[in-house]
């Protein structure tokens, strides 16, 4: 379990793709010390098993993306020294910052507008018919692993704003019109949908 609160930039040293997924290297700033194989890290927003890891020059960790991430994600697509935001899973008496994330994408949402205004970045985002749904105006969306707020929903599209901490602290500054982001919408909506849908069907 996450909250959306980026912990570390991290960046991708080898992508190495196999017949069952791709093995994926990333440098970060974490203490290896403090990492056990098989915990959980959020990669973009992707929950991520520790496979290996190791110190030096530069602490890495590595992870394997199964071919289902590979499906909903563009993972395949990463190339050797690309940013990433990276977030450990919680342990009992940390701080609920964001809001709950399971680090299980959804789908992908195409950035349709950057404005700037100053250091800050307000993006719209455009998603497919059966994410859109789930996504309301001041709910909670999870976008590339960061806990935001939803500005404003149209259709298929909403936008969220940046301020300039979130944009330091994270890999947004690099995206631009036409990138995709991971996206995860907030798990109570998809309980709510459940629980209306299950109602619905005992009526009929």
């Amino acid at each position: 379990m996450f909250t959306g609160i980026v912990t570390d930039v991290g960046r991708l040293l080898k992508a190495e793709d196999r017949n069952d997924g791709r093995l994926l290297r990333i440098e970060t700033a974490y203490d290896p010390a403090t990492i056990g194989l098989g915990a959980s890290i959020t990669v973009d927003g992707i929950c991520l098993t520790v496979t290996d890891k190791g110190a030096g020059q530069r602490n890495w960790f590595e992870a394997f993306a199964a071919l289902e991430t590979l499906d909903v994600t563009e993972v395949g697509k990463w190339r050797e020294g690309r940013r990433v935001n990276l977030e450990r899973s919680l342990k009992i008496g940390d701080e609920l910052g964001g809001h709950i994330v399971s680090g299980h994408i959804d789908g992908l949402a195409e950035i349709v507008g950057k404005e700037m205004a100053g250091d800050q970045i307000t993006f719209t985002f455009l998603v497919s018919e059966d994410i859109a749904p789930f996504i309301a105006k001041k709910g909670s969306v999870a976008l590339n692993g960061t806990s935001l707020t939803v500005n404003s929903v149209d259709g298929n599209r909403f936008s969220v704003h940046l301020i300039p901490y979130t944009v330091a602290v994270t890999t947004w500054g690099d995206y631009g019109v036409g990138d995709r982001v991971n996206i995860e919408v907030d798990p109570m909506a998809r309980y709510a949908a459940r629980l209306f849908e299950t109602l619905a069907s005992r009526k009929q």
